[in-house]
């Protein structure tokens, strides 16, 4: 069972009505609060991007936060992958 407070980085795509409604603020606001570093961005296709480092159990809570979106947004689908610790995000932001 991995460490729930060793570092880690998540990368997620969000699929569904979810640009035009506040979702990448939503997302930059729930990373701050963790204490999260990366970005959100909008994609051309429609989608949501995000990638976030931090300890594995706030970004679990992200994730959580990300599944649900702002009021506005539906989100269908999110599609996951984890990856190891980099340390080269920075500060949490919106890009593009």
């Amino acid at each position: 069972m991995p460490d729930r407070l060793a570092p880690r980085r998540l990368r997620a795509e969000i699929f569904g009505d979810v640009q035009g409604v506040g979702f990448r603020f939503f997302a930059e606001s729930h990373a701050r609060q963790l204490g999260l570093e990366g970005y959100v961005r909008n994609r051309y296709d429609g989608a949501v991007e995000v990638e976030a480092e931090g300890d594995s159990k706030a970004l679990e809570r992200f994730l959580d936060a990300l599944r649900q979106g702002p009021r506005m947004a539906r989100v269908k689908e999110v599609r996951v992958s984890w990856m190891p610790y980099r340390g080269d995000l920075g500060p949490f932001g919106v890009r593009g």
